[in-house]
Order: structure tokens, then C-alpha cells, then sequence
């Protein structure tokens, strides 16, 4: 075939094409199980830095079932679904269903002979996607640790929702306005607001917002309101 022919242009195309395909889903397919695990480890990484607790990646998954004790499917009624793999369930779908609908994942761990709480969120920022992690105490109203992360917040300001010191400020902080009123007593569940400007070090149910992120910082306060809301029955009766 004449190399200066149209046609000889034309199939060579379409084979180098063909070809970089075929190995760009070789690759793919070859290197999704090492992503996936990475993805899962990342996942226990979060739920133990709630605690406190940093792990050796070669020592991830034997951490996390040394400390977490329950992985629960919660309803909205407060109920368990047994029949659902807490870990498995993708919060990004489960938005997209009826709330009778959704299951809500719990993981309850124990460390030096106490119990932690800890609740999976998920929502949307500025630009796309945010989610994290917050760990109740005992008394499934004081916050023991929180970390956050996102998608495409912008960098400097919304972005800087995953630093260590934005989600160490919700460290204390209270979801109840009033722990003896109980979990579902109407007005009594606040949540914790981001606030622009800042907050007195005394407001049990406020941090400051992040300079610039402000949107951000609305978007992250409702999502913990939301996910954190649907725990309450279970709380309540648990």
C-alpha cells in the first residue's frame, strides 16, 4: 500500500487508535483492585482519625477491626438492616433514594474502655462533592473528632475544609441544645454551624468559617446537619 495514500493515513489512524485503547483498558482493568483497596484503606484511615488513630498501611484493616466493634445499617426509623453491608454503601446513591429508602451506615467503636459513635457524611460544596467523618462520644452529643474532605472546593479557601485544623475545631462541640431533653425532642437537635466571622470559643455549637469559603462552610454545616439528623430515632433508642 502507497504510505502517501489517503487510505494508508486512514487505517493507520485507526489502528494506533484501536491499539491505545485496548491498552489503556488493559491498564485500567489490571490496576482497579489496587485502587479499590487504596480507596478502602483511605476509608478506614478517616474512620480511625476520628479517633485519633493512625495506622501503617500494611497494618490498616487489622487497626480498624481492632477498634471497631459494630458496622451498622441504620434506617431512618432507628432501626438496623441487617442485611446490608454498613461499609458497602455508597452515600452518593443513597442521596438519590426516598429517605424511607436510604440506609445510613454507623461504625461504633471502643478505645481505653469507652464507646464512639462514628457518622459517615456526605453532600454537595461549591463545586462538587464534600464528605467526612464525625465521631460522637459516649454520650452520643459531644464531638470527638471530625475530618473532612472534598472534590473540587477552591483551593485556599473552600479546599481548606481537609486541613487537620479546620475539623480539630469541632472537637467539643455539641449537636444537642439540651443533653437531658433528649435526641428527639423538637428543636432540641442543632447540629454544628460553620460561621463567617467566627464564633466565641464558648458556642458549644458553632466554628469558625474559613476566610473566603464561606459557601463552602454553608454547604459543610448543612450537610453534617442532614447526615447527623438521621441517626437520631437510633440514638434516642439505643
Amino acid at each position: 500500500m502507497d504510505r502517501n495514500s489517503n487510505a494508508y493515513t486512514f487505517i493507520f489512524a485507526v489502528t494506533l487508535v484501536v491499539v491505545v485503547a485496548a491498552l489503556l483498558a488493559y491498564t485500567s482493568t489490571s490496576l482497579k483492585p489496587m485502587q479499590d483497596n487504596n480507596v478502602r484503606n483511605e476509608k478506614m484511615q478517616n474512620i480511625l482519625t476520628t479517633l485519633n488513630i493512625q495506622s501503617e498501611k500494611s497494618a490498616i484493616e487489622s487497626t480498624f477491626n481492632q477498634y471497631i466493634k459494630q458496622q451498622l445499617s441504620v434506617k431512618i426509623d432507628g432501626s438496623v438492616d441487617t442485611e446490608t453491608n454498613a461499609f458497602t454503601i455508597d452515600l452518593k446513591k443513597e442521596l438519590k433514594k426516598p429517605l424511607n429508602e436510604q440506609r445510613f451506615p454507623l461504625y461504633i467503636a471502643e478505645k481505653d474502655g469507652k464507646t464512639f459513635y462514628i457518622v459517615p457524611l456526605f453532600g454537595a460544596g461549591l463545586w462538587d462533592s464534600i464528605w467526612g467523618y464525625i465521631a460522637l462520644g459516649e454520650d452520643k452529643n459531644t464531638i470527638i473528632g471530625a475530618v473532612f474532605d472534598h472534590k473540587a472546593e477552591t483551593p485556599g479557601l473552600g479546599a481548606e475544609i481537609n486541613q487537620k485544623w479546620f475539623g480539630d475545631m469541632f472537637i467539643g462541640k455539641k449537636i444537642l441544645k439540651d443533653a437531658n431533653l433528649g435526641f428527639t425532642t423538637e428543636g432540641n437537635f442543632v447540629s454544628v454551624a460553620v460561621v463567617k466571622g467566627g464564633t466565641p470559643d464558648d458556642n458549644l455549637h458553632g466554628v469558625d468559617g474559613i476566610s473566603g469559603g464561606t459557601i463552602t462552610g454553608d454547604a459543610l454545616a448543612r450537610m453534617v446537619h442532614e447526615r447527623m439528623s438521621n441517626y437520631l430515632p437510633y440514638f434516642q433508642n439505643n
